[in-house]
Order: C-alpha cells, then sequence, then structure tokens
C-alpha cells in the first residue's frame, strides 16, 4: 500500500490556501461588479419608461399583465422600482432591501409578461441569482451600509 507523500500534500494544501486568500481577497470587487451590472439592467430600462410615459401605461394594459393592480398603478410601481432601486443597490444604501426589491421586479416581470423567450427567461434567471446572492451574502466592504453602520451603532441606533 502506498502512503502519501506528506511534501505533496503540504504543497498542495499551501497551493489550495494561497488561492482561497486570493479568491476571498476579489470578493468585494466581484460584488460591486455585480451591483454594477444588476443596476444597470434594470436602471436603464426604467429611463426609458419615464421617456415615454403614455406608451409605458399602454405596455401595462396590453402586455404585461400585473396581477391585482391597475395598469397605471403598476407602471408607476415598476418605474419607480427600476430607477430608485438600482441607484440604492449601486451605492450599498439600504443594498438588501434593494436586492430584494428588484428581485420582485424581476420576479413580476416574468410573471406578467404572457410568454417570454427562452433565452430572456434565462437573463432573468442570471439576474435573479446575482440578487439572490446579494440579498443573503450581503453588498460585501464597498457599500454605504457597511461604512454606515459602525457609526449608526455608535450613535445609539
Amino acid at each position: 500500500m502506498n502512503t502519501p507523500n506528506p511534501g505533496l500534500i503540504r504543497r498542495g494544501l499551501n497551493l489550495w490556501h494561497h488561492l482561497t486568500r486570493a479568491l476571498d481577497a476579489m470578493q468585494p470587487a466581484a460584488a460591486l461588479l455585480a451591483r454594477l451590472y444588476v443596476a444597470q439592467v434594470f436602471f436603464l430600462p426604467g429611463l426609458t419608461k419615464l421617456r415615454d410615459w403614455e406608451t409605458t401605461v399602454a405596455l401595462f394594459t396590453n402586455e404585461y399583465k400585473v396581477p391585482m393592480l391597475s395598469p397605471a398603478l403598476a407602471a408607476a410601481m415598476g418605474s419607480t422600482g427600476e430607477l430608485v432601486l438600482p441607484v440604492l443597490l449601486v451605492l450599498g444604501l439600504g443594498g438588501r432591501f434593494s436586492a430584494l426589491g428588484l428581485f420582485v421586479v424581476n420576479a413580476v416581470g416574468v410573471i406578467s409578461l404572457a410568454e417570454m423567450a427562452p433565452a430572456a427567461l434565462q437573463q432573468h434567471v442570471f439576474w435573479a441569482s446575482l440578487l439572490a446572492g446579494l440579498a443573503i451574502y450581503g453588498l460585501g466592504p464597498w457599500s454605504l451600509d457597511r461604512w454606515a453602520a459602525p457609526r449608526l451603532q455608535r450613535a445609539g441606533y
């Protein structure tokens, strides 16, 4: 029976340790990149909706069937979410709230559209995955939440 080479195991563990440290060091940048990417995904359509409000309400009347809301209210709520929540997400202010809010906007978008191409559905699943990760793990150290939390605690909030 062959016994493992302790030097080889030690080198492998050392390599794994360095790789893990490098990946850990990349987490803040990865979280910021995810925030920036998903924010622009929602913010740009929000701007488009705002530019032509009549068309937006018509889309919510004829195309997007949001359950339990009038088309005008659904258009206002969806557009507000698409414009405000991405800004909060990028800043990292109310980060988990904004990630969850965009997750809901994304889910309502999928539910309210009668037919969606498989590629478009895959995009929505990808965005939902990024948003779920940000909501679960937080936005990382490069966020206003992380900067403000200790200051608020010291102030007694």
